[in-house]
């Protein structure tokens, strides 16, 4: 049997037709509406370190695959480690999106590591009562000069490793300068002498680019300022655009609480102490646990920071000192001695002159207060166990009592400690008779009468 194809109807072609001609003029106006355009804002609040290193670079990320126009680097820092603020600069320069510094509110500063960072933006801008400068890497002129060599009015003299450091800085931000068309000679000055500006003698000098004082004014005044952005020159178009504020994730805000010095140190000696007290303890568990992972979320932390080792060798020759004097009493000049190597291994454990990633004395004396506790504890314990009665072992069977279960001619066994033992002793013991444990030889304990005992004292 044949079958024939089946027809469509000429009105159910004709409605065919209109709705495809309908779905393809709504998808052509939804692809050919343009994308509102961002602007996204980064928080940079306090001293720079490994946590605002990670924050900056995952939000230039974000910022790139969000198609951002332009992102804002909302400043406010007395500087950082030089190991986070070139890695945030290196993350700048390549950048496919611009990036514009912005030292805001009015009060705050670009100092130090804040001033290489604005010198490597594209944009520079500042809000009038702000402040840049003062980029020195190193505490010029700390040792005073030998009399007679320091002339009046001349800057203290530098030893070999500060001049190489001044010198290294120098060259970074002249580099800046001249990558971004800025002051170079100003930015020397910074470095070597500790130059600050202010907002308007900033702008007046050629170091940064735009006086504003707040965000819309500096959206229109970037609006039309061309950028050199990968090489290639790039209109900014920033008028009516939408601000996006990308927030610290908590990854970030969990970095930024293990990073600070003290809570690594503290974290380091939790550990420490925790698998101390569970090799002193086999099978507790409990410390061992938390002081393998306190010390592991120490060590990188520190491993995050310029540590210097000199430092934690010291800080783990006093504890080992302490534990010494726990176990091995010395009068206390093994706990004094390690106290001492703590408290200076503390001060000199992070290797940087920025006053927020030192250790604080106020944690140093706190961890130390407790080591000297602990060891006092523990030599208490240890005096307190050798004075203390036997409670296992030959010794404690000694002068224990117990009761003849058969007897005959000095030799028989006795119930002492809920156990049957062999004994020996005096051959007018009876069955029943209450004894006391003299010697023990072995398996077999040498017995007397409680009468005989007492007698004997």
């Amino acid at each position: 049997m044949r079958h024939e194809p089946a027809h469509t109807s000429p009105g159910a072609r004709h409605l065919l037709l209109w709705l495809f001609v309908a779905l393809t003029g709504l998808a052509g106006t939804a692809f050919s509406q343009p994308q509102r355009e961002v602007a996204v804002v980064l928080q940079v609040q306090g001293a720079i370190g490994p946590a605002s290193a990670s924050y900056i670079e995952d939000g230039l990320n974000s910022a790139q695959e969000m198609g951002a126009e332009v992102i804002i680097l909302k400043m406010d820092t007395p500087g950082g480690l030089d190991t986070s603020m070139r890695q945030i600069i290196r993350k700048i320069l390549a950048a496919p999106v611009p990036v514009v510094t912005y030292v805001h509110p009015s009060g705050a500063r670009a100092a130090s590591a804040g001033t290489f960072i604005l010198y490597a933006s594209h944009v520079a801008a500042m809000t009038p009562g702000t402040n840049l400068g003062a980029a020195t890497p190193v505490q010029i002129g700390a040792a005073p000069a030998a009399p007679g060599e320091e002339e009046e009015g001349a800057a203290p003299a530098q030893g070999a490793g500060e001049r190489k450091a001044v010198n290294d800085a120098v060259a970074y931000i002249r580099s800046l300068a001249e990558l971004r068309g800025r002051d170079a000679d100003w930015g020397e000055e910074a470095v070597r002498e500790a130059a600050s500006l202010s907002a308007d003698a900033a702008l007046a000098r050629g170091v940064v680019d735009i006086v504003a004082r707040d965000m819309p004014t500096l959206l229109e005044d970037l609006d039309g300022r061309t950028v050199t952005v990968g090489g290639a020159e790039r209109v900014l178009g920033t008028a009516d655009i939408e601000i996006v504020d990308l927030d610290p994730d908590w990854t970030t805000r969990v970095l930024a609480t293990i990073t600070d010095p003290n809570v690594a140190l503290i974290l380091m000696m939790v550990g420490i102490y925790g698998l101390l007290f569970e090799f002193m303890n086999p099978g507790a568990l409990v410390p061992g646990t938390i002081g393998a992972i306190s010390l592991l979320i120490g060590l990188y932390a520190l491993a995050a920071l310029p540590v210097d080792f000199v430092g934690v060798a010291l800080i783990l020759l006093g504890i080992a000192l302490m534990v010494a004097e726990a176990f091995a009493p010395s009068f206390g000049i093994l706990g004094l001695g390690g106290i001492a190597a703590f408290a200076v291994g503390g001060a000199i454990l992070i290797d940087t002159d920025v006053p927020e990633f030192q250790v604080d004395w106020a944690a140093i004396a706190a961890l130390g207060v407790f080591s000297a506790a602990l060891l006092v504890a523990i030599a208490r314990l240890a005096i307190r166990s050798r004075r203390g009665r036997v409670h296992t072992g030959r010794e404690e069977l000694i002068g224990a009592t117990g009761k003849v279960l058969d007897w005959e001619n000095g030799t028989g066994h006795v119930f002492v400690h809920s156990e049957r033992w062999n004994a020996s002793g005096a051959a007018s013991l009876k069955k029943g008779a209450p004894v006391v444990v003299q010697d023990v030889d072995g398996l077999r304990l040498r017995v007397s009468s409680i009468d005989d005992a007492e007698a004997g004292r």
